[in-house]
Parts: structure tokens; C-alpha cells; sequence
């Protein structure tokens, strides 16, 4: 996959924590992702850089979100998603009055946050995800449409289970833990068993057939793909 094929997100947070989560789910999902921690930075990153989209924090030091909206939306026409812990409808139709394409309330499902990116990204022609398919021998991924086919035939894969399989793929070669696993497909908050992730792996490589061998066990430590 070419860096020039993914959508590009700037995420505007002056909480480090609030930025890693919104990168990993991002990233998980085919996005290619820059940070910045205040809006004057922001605003200083959209002059140098393109973007499809910046998903902006409201209260923020240096310049608030309201004002680096603003600015942001002088220099160029990007779409801007704002995150405010307040949910005031006056904030609301404040950020709208300036432009921007959506209000997302603190604190958010970072699933539900990627679906109205991706939602905006569609409004605004691009893509939220790698057109190409990626091919493992007789193994291709149709990235775009979740469509996964083993010599030329169509699996039928659960959510969840094609989850873990575009983690995989995205990670290739990379040792991967349990923890890493789970939290990247069930998310940071998943209060399950690791019953739950050797289910799904064993249902991802029965459906794989001989190209299960990609998933490779690394005893001790976890899983990796080879392909």
C-alpha cells in the first residue's frame, strides 16, 4: 500500500492519551494519521502539509479549537470534525457556524468517532481506505469492501474475525502480543478472557484453509504474519 492512497488525518489534542487512541484506532483502519498538541500548531501543520481531514479538541491552550478552525478553514477547504467535552447546544452551533463538518461530545466510542470520519471522507470524495487489494499467494484482501477471497473463492468472515485478519495483514512481519491483539480488534476497554482472542484465531484459520500458515504462533510472546 502506497502512503499516497490513504486519507490523511491531522487529530488536534492537547491530551497525549486522547491522541494515541483516536491514532491506533485510525491507523487500524487504513488511515494515515499526523498529531498536533494545541490549535496554534495546527494551524502551523495545515500551511506545510495537506490533509483530508482534521478531527479538532475544542479546549485546548495556546489557540482553542473554535478560533484554530477558523484559521484552519481561511487557509484551506478541509474537512474539520471537532471533540469538546461540552456538549452545549450553543458550542455546538458554534462550531457548525464556522464550518465545521461535525461535533463529537467527550467521551466518545472511538469506533463511532472512525464511522463519522469515514462518513465525512465519503461526503467529501475521498477515500477512507486503500483502493488496491493486497495479495498473499493465493490470499486477497479487498480493502475497500472487507471482501476476503482464497483462490478466487469468497470467505465469509465475521466482523470481528476480518478485524483481526487486517490487523494481521497491516502489521505483517511484526511479533504481535495477546494484549496488542485484543486491544486493537476489541478495543482498550474489552473486560473478556483470552478465551475470546483463541476462538477468533482459531475461526480466522479454518477459514484461511492452507493459508493459515501465515499466522504464524510465537510461543511466549504471541503471533505474527508471514505472508
Amino acid at each position: 500500500m502506497e502512503k499516497s492512497n490513504k486519507a490523511h488525518i491531522l487529530v488536534v489534542d492537547d491530551e497525549e492519551k486522547i491522541r494515541a487512541l483516536i491514532r491506533k484506532y485510525a491507523e487500524f483502519e487504513g488511515y494515515r494519521v499526523s498529531e498536533a498538541a494545541d490549535g496554534m500548531e495546527a494551524v502551523l501543520s495545515v500551511r506545510k502539509q495537506d490533509f483530508d481531514l482534521v478531527i479538532l479538541d475544542v479546549m485546548m491552550p495556546e489557540l482553542d479549537g473554535f478560533a484554530a478552525c477558523r484559521e484552519i478553514k481561511k487557509e484551506k477547504d478541509i474537512p474539520v470534525l471537532m471533540l469538546s467535552a461540552r456538549g452545549e447546544e450553543y458550542d455546538k452551533l458554534l462550531g457548525f457556524e464556522l464550518k465545521a463538518d461535525d461535533y463529537v461530545v467527550k467521551p466518545f466510542s472511538p469506533r463511532e468517532l472512525l464511522m463519522r470520519v469515514a462518513a465525512i471522507l465519503r461526503r467529501s470524495g475521498k477515500s477512507p481506505l486503500p483502493r488496491e487489494q493486497l495479495t498473499f499467494d493465493g490470499l486477497t484482501i479487498d480493502a475497500a469492501g472487507r471482501i476476503v477471497y482464497a483462490d478466487g473463492q469468497r470467505l465469509e468472515l465475521s466482523p470481528k474475525v476480518y478485524e483481526l485478519l487486517w490487523y494481521f495483514v497491516n502489521n505483517r512481519g511484526i511479533a504481535l502480543t495477546r494484549e496488542q491483539l485484543i486491544s486493537a480488534v476489541w478495543g482498550y476497554d474489552f473486560f473478556g478472557d483470552d478465551r475470546t482472542l483463541d476462538t477468533h484465531i482459531k475461526l480466522l484459520r479454518n477459514s484461511l484453509g492452507p493459508y493459515r500458515r501465515f499466522i504464524v504462533t510465537l510461543r511466549g510472546v504471541g503471533y505474527r504474519f508471514e505472508g
